[in-house]
């Protein structure tokens, strides 16, 4: 017979139904300003804008960052040295370099973004198996 347990208005609840639910508690609880500034970093530097030519294998589009950040920040550095990824780069796992300091800031504020994201992800999953293993019996935790 498997253990059943009793969570806010939810009764005889099975352990993964538990589990499940502490996870949405937790993923709700944890959700705030921080979230709203890590989704618009990633949707800022999504290249959703059309542009004028560009070369072969370079990613389609540009980022609302990318516009921004280079008409704020007009400024070349003598060489390629800023570490730079954009969308496709990013799935080549390939770091592009670039001197233009608008470039390199409107390509990392959607790494930002995805950091951020990652790093709540974790932070959830870890919080959510911690609640949940204080509520069950020593057989149904997760380790």
């Amino acid at each position: 017979m498997s253990n059943t347990y009793t969570y806010g208005i939810h009764q005889q609840l099975q352990p993964q139904e538990l589990l499940f639910l502490v996870f949405v508690d937790t993923a709700a609880s944890h959700f705030g300003i921080d979230d709203v500034t890590a989704i618009g970093a990633v949707i800022a530097g999504y290249p959703m804008l059309p542009t004028r030519g560009k070369f072969a294998g370079a990613t389609k589009g540009t980022s609302i960052a990318s516009v921004v950040s280079r008409k704020v920040l007009p400024f070349e550095l003598k060489h390629r040295i800023l570490p730079t990824v954009t969308w496709k780069s990013m799935l080549q796992l390939k770091v592009l370099l670039v001197k233009n300091i608008g470039t390199f800031v409107g390509r990392t504020i959607p790494v930002v973004g995805v950091v951020m994201l990652a790093y709540d992800a974790y932070k959830i999953s870890t919080e959510s198996v911690r609640a949940y293993n204080e509520l069950v019996q020593e057989e149904d935790k997760v380790f």
